[in-house]
């Protein structure tokens, strides 16, 4: 019998098993297994000198490089992974070289890195698209509503079985959590309510900091959704952080953790008893428990709702006399002379306005919201991007 692709080893152990019981000569069990005598030796004299693990695939590769580093040195490398968990494999050369000073054999980037991989301790991320993060600084929370912060805790189950998607809006300065909602779906549809019940009773923030994600953000490069084009016609700024960086909304990312802690380890019976108990967990949370970043005293001794109230009607935007206005049409486009010109698809059915800023060159926005500059040939650029062409035209 040929030797199959998987099994290799139970196969080489079971060869030499029924060589050691006696019943067969070399030829006639070579001959069964498929394979030559020397091949047959060769298994049975890595038995004898090494037991069952010497019948292991052995790797062909040198045993000994003279580039390779010491074990020491590896050990050094997981115990100061394991003392500072979030350092990557750059801060982990960067402190062996202040600890060895005299030089040695410090392993480069790459060789850390594949040692924290070969001992579990990294996880490849998966290539995400690039979103359009808030192109300006990311504002500083100074009082009450000037920032609030949005997001979907990550998902979990009810013991019953059913999906729960957490909706939670916070206050960035007083730490207040102003909603924790349990959705049907993570969606613009089903979100809209829970920020529409959060204007009405707090009043409108100026800002509202999300991540690049549905239903928040999207891949577009206006970075508009529906949700956040309804926020603008309110008057209030959609405010992105940079992908992959979940430390720029640091302080609702902490109010998470705790509020997983509390609340779904384990998850309730029911989503009812579940949203019942997101509900107890928000009233300790803003009126009892202190917060060591607030003096220890709990949210609401800093939080006042806002003196935006939410209006009754949602206005459409309007633009000086001066500028060029269009409607954006079915695909997100609009009519710019000749052509079409692509904004968003979250903006079709709205009106956006077009300032002449240079020769033949427009600021197009919609609102307040600065969609891009329109070039001579039609095409909408990011106001960075725009200001880099200008800077490389000029000297050249």
């Amino acid at each position: 019998m040929a030797w199959k692709e998987y099994g290799v080893w139970e196969q080489r152990s079971e060869f030499v098993h029924e060589w050691n019981s006696g019943d067969w000569n070399m030829a006639e069990l070579c001959r069964f297994y498929g394979i030559s005598r020397k091949t047959g030796y060769k298994w049975v004299e890595r038995y004898e000198a090494g037991g069952l693990e010497g019948l292991l695939e052995k790797s062909r590769a040198p045993q000994y490089h003279p580039n390779e580093i010491s074990e020491e040195m590896e050990e050094e490398v997981l115990a100061l992974r394991g003392k500072h968990p979030l350092w990557g494999a750059r801060k982990i050369r960067a402190w062996l070289e202040q600890a060895h000073p005299r030089g040695g054999m410090i392993p480069v980037v790459s060789t850390i890195g594949s040692i924290l991989r070969r001992n579990g301790l990294t996880v490849p991320r998966k290539r995400r698209h690039s979103a359009r993060p808030n192109s300006e600084p990311l504002t500083h929370a100074d009082g009450p509503n000037r920032v609030w912060c949005a997001d979907f805790k990550g998902w979990f189950r009810t013991k019953d079985g059913q999906r729960i998607d957490p909706l939670t809006i916070t206050d960035a300065y007083s730490r207040y959590l102003l909603k924790c909602q349990v959705v049907r779906a993570a969606d613009a549809g089903h979100s809209k309510p829970v920020f529409e019940a959060a204007f009405r009773e707090y009043g409108l923030p100026e800002r509202i900091r999300t991540d690049n994600g549905a239903p928040f953000g999207s891949n577009g490069d206006s970075g508009l959704t529906r949700l956040s084009v309804w926020w603008i016609k309110l008057g209030i700024l959609p405010e992105r952080i940079e992908p992959g960086k979940p430390e720029q909304n640091g302080r609702h990312e902490r109010m998470h953790r705790t509020l997983k802690e509390a609340t779904a380890s384990p998850p309730a019976a029911t989503r009812r008893r579940q949203q019942e108990s997101f509900d107890e967990f928000r009233r300790e949370y803003n009126e009892q428990r202190p917060h060591e970043a607030l003096g220890q005293v709990p949210p609401i001794q800093r939080y006042r709702c806002s003196a935006q109230r939410y209006p009754e009607r949602v206005v459409k935007p309007e633009y000086p006399g001066e500028w060029e206005t269009r409607r954006v049409a079915d695909g997100g486009q609009f009519r710019w002379r000749s052509d079409r010109v692509f904004a968003a698809h979250a903006l079709e059915g709205e009106t956006i306005g077009l300032e002449l800023i240079e020769d033949d060159c427009w600021r197009v926005c919609f609102s307040f919201y600065e969609l891009g500059i329109l070039d001579r040939k039609g095409k909408i650029w990011r106001s960075e991007e725009w200001e880099k062409r200008q800077q490389k035209a000029g000297s050249r």
